[in-house]
């Protein structure tokens, strides 16, 4: 049984070590955006190569983190978790140093790789590591600290964007992950999960992620209407009919398709995938917008969205609260409402745009809707089926809040009828800009509307989010296996 108190003081050099191994992915999920007009100049590159500078390390991160997790449960979490520190710091490093996007976008995707081997780990060293009666308040800490690093990360990127340069906000991870791993080595228990019998699903993970990259390069490059296009979109489906027939026949598969028995599961992912969706495009184009059209520097756009993160970080976990009291149903219809009606209001963000008259509403509108659906997004998510398979629920919603994202940033800027130089022409990023907000509040509407139908009041006795407070906004928070209860 892990025994490790948090008061002692290997108790907080576990808490830093998870804090800043979490923080690192976390940081570039927020920064990147920002950077973007600056890398498209610098790198010379079109609107597809800013798309893919996002998505390629959304996609390996999202395809891989269910295997990242049962990696770390057989091998070692300290172990794989270290792994994905130096191999998240070495792709980082290759990222700052990138001569031309190809190159960019590569290193991006090793990132990815990283990402989805130590963002599982963070938890899991906790869980893993800390006497259950420490347990809850370790997770509550290691959450609150990386919604503080959430918030930080679009106002850091910025300075370092306007200042330094946009090299930076790769090249900061290195010495981070200096600091991390002699700690994690030294201070960090070794942990796993002996009922693991070591046999992986390398298959389904690689199905995964090629039907999800054979898509988005289909989205992304669907503006030349060219056979490749085509013959890679056919591609891409039946990659993903293939993951479905091999998951539903190996005895240890990734996704069990049994988890989605449950209806409510089910609709909750579908839920999920509306509202992250939305994000991910608006994300993506909003610090454009205000960069591009409203001329804000990269620091003053990074710094406008601050208030949807501290809005997360002050009220979600009373808004977890409230969803307990009231039922998820009421929260995951009205949240999805209020985030768009935020981002109808962006449509006033034009040139010249005030930021207390017009972007400050939007944004705190937007903000007040995440507050109100994301905590019990997460209880039914985890209430939806049974505790001993709580852990393998929440990575599945992770992975597909991130693959909405993914295919956000892909299909959104072709929908809206952005041009792949579109982002160089104020007047013309504009008109596209408003689209993509209709459309984004269209499907924040859908997935009201389907939570509205679908979603019912939780059992008394399910499992509750560890993760009360919560600023991350670009993916549900990662939840744990359950706690066996100790017998006294």
């Amino acid at each position: 049984m892990p025994d490790v108190r948090i008061a002692s003081p290997q108790g907080k050099w576990i808490l830093l070590t998870t804090v800043l191994g979490s923080s690192m992915a976390l940081l570039d999920s927020t920064v990147v955006n920002v950077a973007l007009p600056r890398i498209g100049e610098d790198l010379d590159a079109n609107l597809s190569a800013l798309q893919w500078t996002v998505n390629a390390y959304t996609l390996t991160l999202a395809g891989l983190i269910l295997l990242g997790g049962s990696l770390g449960d057989t091998y070692g979490r300290r172990k794989i978790f270290v792994i994905g520190v130096i191999w998240f710091a070495v792709a980082s490093l290759l990222c700052g140093l990138a001569p031309n996007a190809g190159f960019l976008i590569a290193a991006r995707a090793l990132q990815g790789v990283g990402g989805a081997l130590l963002t599982p780990g963070s938890l899991a060293l906790i869980q893993g590591s800390f006497h259950p009666d420490d347990r809850g308040r370790a997770v509550g800490l290691w959450s609150g600290f990386g919604g503080i690093g959430a918030a930080v990360g679009p106002f850091l990127g910025g300075w370092l964007v306007d200042g330094p340069g946009w090299r930076w906000i790769f090249l900061l991870n290195v010495p981070l992950a200096l600091l991390c791993i002699p700690i994690a080595l030294r201070h960090v228990p070794e942990s796993g999960d002996g009922r693991k019998h070591g046999r992986f699903d390398v298959l389904g993970a690689t199905l995964g992620a090629l039907s999800l990259a054979l898509v988005t390069y289909a989205l992304i490059e669907a503006r030349s209407g060219s056979l490749v296009v085509t013959v890679t979109a056919i591609a891409g489906v039946a990659a993903g009919i293939a993951f479905v027939y091999v998951e539903k026949r190996r005895p240890d598969p990734m996704m069990p398709p049994g988890i989605f028995a449950s209806r409510q599961f089910t609709a909750v992912n579908l839920v999920t995938v509306c509202v992250y969706a939305a994000l991910g495009g608006f994300f993506f184009l909003a610090v454009l917008q205000l960069q591009v059209v409203a001329g804000y520097s990269a620091l003053a756009a990074g710094t406008a969205l601050l208030p949807t993160t501290v809005l997360m970080l002050l009220l979600s976990a009373r808004s977890g609260e409230l969803g307990e009291r009231i039922g998820p149903r009421i929260p995951l219809t009205v949240g999805p409402l209020v985030c768009a009606a935020g981002l109808l209001l962006m449509l006033r963000v034009g040139p010249d745009a005030s930021y207390a008259a017009d972007v400050l509403p939007a944004v705190l509108v937007f903000g007040l809707g995440l507050v109100a659906l994301v905590a019990p997004l997460t209880a039914t998510v985890l209430g939806s089926v049974d505790a001993s398979r709580a852990g393998l629920a929440s990575g599945i919603n992770n992975a597909a809040a991130r693959a909405a994202g993914l295919i956000a940033v892909a299909a959104l800027p072709l929908l809206a009828g952005m041009g792949e130089d579109a982002y160089r022409s104020p007047a013309a990023f504009d008109d596209a800009f408003g689209r993509a907000m209709i459309i984004c509040a269209v499907v924040l509407v859908a997935g009201s509307a389907l939570a509205f139908t679908t979603v019912r009041r939780l059992p008394p006795d399910c499992r509750r989010p560890e993760c009360r407070t919560h600023g991350a906004i670009m993916a549900p928070p990662l939840e744990g296996e359950p706690v066996k209860k100790r017998i006294a």
